[in-house]
């Protein structure tokens, strides 16, 4: 790196960003981790959800880099998308209880055919809402993956990325949908996949 990248303004970092500089992304998150780290900590007091939550944002910020409209404020964009990214865990939660009281609502009124029915259909719901919240291409790895039953290798030709990226991947797909899902969800939707 011929530049460097720490003395230049937040404005100079945004507009390198927007060209693709994945130096200036890489300044942006050293600049600004440990202060988001610091504000979803105090929303969230969960270290995986706090660490998981500034991922997210950090992710969307270089996948939509081209169209993002930050403004002049980068500090004031990233703690918004913070707080965005924050509603959007509290209602996906919400949502996601309200299934599994669906769920036992049925388990103590329903026959127990329609019962199972309803539960898979109900898990299997709630598993692709999760799996939809990805960032596109980790969704397109972890679906050629689990639902294509392809190798890293052959989605990596497939997509045009290599071996090493996939694995990334696929690794932060099976961490986001853990956390999101819970261990008991994630099972299920291990032994799911792993039965098509």
């Amino acid at each position: 790196m011929t530049s460097d990248y720490g003395a230049y303004s937040d404005q100079e970092l945004t507009n390198l960003l927007k060209l693709g500089d994945k130096h200036a992304f890489s300044e942006i998150y050293s600049r600004y981790k440990l202060i988001m780290h610091n504000h979803a900590w105090n929303k969230l007091r969960n270290t995986q959800e706090t660490q998981d939550l500034v991922q997210e944002v950090f992710s969307k910020l270089w996948a939509k880099r081209e169209t993002v409209n930050i403004g002049l404020n980068l500090s004031g964009y990233l703690y918004t998308c913070i707080h965005n990214q924050f509603l959007n865990m509290v209602v996906h939660k919400k949502v996601r209880a309200k299934y599994i009281d669906s769920i036992a609502h049925y388990s103590d009124h329903a026959p127990v055919l329609t019962d199972h029915l309803v539960r898979e259909n109900l898990l299997k719901k709630i598993i692709e809402k999760e799996i939809s919240q990805l960032p596109p291409r980790m969704r397109e790895v972890f679906e050629l993956s689990r639902k294509q039953h392809l190798n890293h290798k052959e989605i990596a030709e497939i997509m045009g990325i290599s071996e090493e990226t996939v694995k990334k991947q696929m690794t932060y797909a099976l961490k986001i949908l853990r956390t999101k899902l819970g261990i008991g969800l994630y099972i299920a939707a291990y032994l799911f996949y792993r039965g098509q």
